[in-house]
């Protein structure tokens, strides 16, 4: 994060007068300016967030992301966090969790209080939210409209841990997860990567780089590439409305979450899509 953009996170007031930062500026058009004009991965500000105007940003490869003293900031970083289903990597540990299935996992059941949850559950050296109520409102919106989706660890009768993102074609945009018990969102990821396998949605987007994601076979690409592979997966049919599991939850927890021991399951590795 640059300096400029740092100066605008402290001082919102500044961001639009910052000559080292140029961004554009939206109004009710349903237009964003060319990703490769992004300065410091922020592209545009203001704007709405509209369902269209959010599945048009996610098919630019494009995510608005801000804190609740800033305008919409619309994000498209130089460098693009990313891995396919094919590139999960679960190590030892975490397998064994698995095999104990400690929690039981469901799809769609409480996405309002999974959204609630991400917005809650404190993350070290973060402080307040990005999900304020205008995300909160907007991707609630996107869930009833059947692009939004939530993966879910309970116990009993308790969510426990979880993940929402929202689908659109071959891709899912993964926006948040949080976890109240060890391991429930890791073993909430790894079914989700595997449930989105065997619907051919392969493609994960992780926006921003974290060593969590990386763990699990993340990477960073140029967003050019990105943008390129996201353009391949996108003219595939969007599942829309309510998802439920329909893989084999008992063999998955049998198995560990599938796949070879701290491999990816099948495929291209992440230094083939480095290359590319």
């Amino acid at each position: 994060m640059g300096d400029c953009l740092r100066c605008a996170l402290h001082a919102p007031r500044q961001l639009l007068h910052c000559r080292a930062l140029p961004v554009f500026r939206l109004d009710n058009r349903l237009v964003f300016p060319p990703v490769h004009l992004a300065e410091d991965g922020v592209l545009a500000v203001g704007g709405d967030l509209r369902v269209e105007r959010l599945l048009l940003a996610y098919r630019q490869g494009i995510f608005p992301w801000y804190n609740d003293d800033l305008p919409i900031l619309w994000h498209s970083p130089e460098q693009r966090m990313m891995m396919t289903t094919r590139d999960l990597r679960i190590n030892r540990s975490l397998r064994k969790s698995i095999r104990r299935a400690p929690y039981q996992l469901k799809l769609d059941t409480a996405f309002v209080e999974v959204l609630t949850a991400c917005a809650q559950v404190p993350r070290p050296g973060q402080q307040g939210t990005w999900l304020v109520p205008e995300m909160l409102e907007a991707y609630t919106e996107l869930h009833r409209q059947g692009y939004a989706h939530s993966f879910e660890a309970w116990d009993g009768a308790t969510l426990v841990g979880g993940l929402y993102g929202v689908s659109i074609g071959g891709a899912f945009f993964g926006e948040s997860m949080f976890a109240r018990a060890p391991e429930a969102s890791k073993i909430a990821f790894v079914a989700s990567v595997r449930q989105l396998d065997a619907w051919r949605i392969g493609l994960i987007d992780c926006q921003v780089h974290t060593e969590h994601l990386e763990r699990f076979g993340a990477y960073e690409v140029p967003r050019l590439r990105y943008i390129e592979m996201l353009k391949s997966v996108l003219p595939q049919p969007t599942r829309r409305g309510a998802w439920q599991f329909d893989i084999d939850l008992a063999a998955f927890a049998a198995s560990g979450g599938g796949g070879s021991e701290d491999e990816p399951a099948a495929g291209p590795s992440a230094a083939a899509h480095r290359r590319a």
